[in-house]
């Protein structure tokens, strides 16, 4: 396989992860900002920009800040680069690039995911925006059904390697602005707000219902980060993302013969993750941990990218 269509597959991947996860954020804002109201509500909005980085390109928009204009500015918004909209859009280009390496309703599900935004501007307000949101998860979720229908060849591979790049990315950085910025000031920890707040973070990763089965406990702050932390069962944990990462680039390498730098620092990050636990992670401080993880991911998608010298 080509590098430059290897590259277009992997980011593939990313690209629709990214808009998945940034779909799911804004669903999750939406009811945790109705629970709340008021100043509550806009500092959802304000930890949503955060989460997905897109606090200081906001501010420097054209937008005045409200909820609508935030839900517009992720989802549809042609001059954000980082919206749904951008996402969808990227992945749609790589996915024409590489469509001799693609099955039928692997390309099918990116064109239709890219054609549910591509006639919108704007997600409309209340109802109007849920709907946009199940439109666009549905077809999210009718691309990895077809990803997962694949060969378990190269193309797989390299999709499936710039998914769970991307999504150890995504929920460390869900997780760090929680715990770092989320709950304002004067409000109480464990109080009524909090408790939102993190059933809202187990709303954007699926895992309200893995926390009940495997916790069996009230929802406590710590249970939820050794979750999205250390449980391999969960999908979207940083743990089943490390190993993911490790066994997908051993099948690469078997296939190609490329092995190296990425296949040592993605067995450094996995043993970052194994060499402690939840009590431990608290005693170093979760922001500090959960930005060391960000920065070896960033390390590792580099040398993924030297490794099969994409672009």
């Amino acid at each position: 396989m080509l590098s430059r269509t290897a590259s277009n597959l992997y980011w593939i991947g990313r690209y629709m992860e990214r808009a998945e996860f940034t779909t799911r954020l804004v669903e999750a804002t939406i009811r945790l900002s109705a629970l709340s109201g008021g100043a509550q509500a806009d500092q959802a909005w304000r930890s949503a920009l955060a989460v997905t980085g897109e606090a200081a390109s906001f501010a420097r928009s054209i937008e005045n800040f409200s909820p609508f204009a935030v839900s517009r500015y992720l989802t549809l918004a042609e001059e954000n680069p980082n919206s749904v909209r951008a996402y969808l859009g990227a992945a749609r280009d790589n996915a024409r690039a590489a469509r001799n390496a693609l099955t039928r309703e692997a390309w099918e599900a990116v064109n239709r995911a890219w054609q549910s935004v591509r006639d919108r501007s704007s997600p409309g307000g209340g109802q109007a925006t849920l709907n946009l949101v199940e439109a666009i998860k549905a077809e999210t979720r009718g691309f990895e059904g077809a990803v997962a229908r694949m060969l378990r060849r190269e193309a797989y591979w390299f999709m499936r390697l710039g998914s769970v790049i991307e999504r150890g990315d995504n929920t460390a950085r869900l997780l760090d602005v929680k715990y770092y910025l989320l709950l304002p000031q004067g409000e109480q920890i464990g109080g009524a707000l909090d408790r939102d707040q993190w059933t809202t973070i187990l709303h954007t990763v699926s895992a309200r219902t893995a926390y009940r089965h495997i916790y069996q406990d009230a929802l406590k702050p710590w249970l939820v980060a050794d979750l999205l932390i250390f449980k391999r069962e969960l999908p979207r944990s940083l743990v089943a993302c490390a190993a993911e990462t490790i066994e997908l680039l051993a099948d690469l390498g078997e296939l190609t013969g490329r092995q190296g730098e990425a296949d040592r620092l993605a067995r450094q990050r996995e043993r970052y993750l194994l060499d402690t636990d939840i009590d431990g992670v608290f005693r170093k401080g979760l922001h500090q941990y959960l930005n060391g993880f960000i920065n070896d991911n960033a390390a590792l998608g580099q040398a993924i990218a030297a490794q099969f010298r994409f672009g």
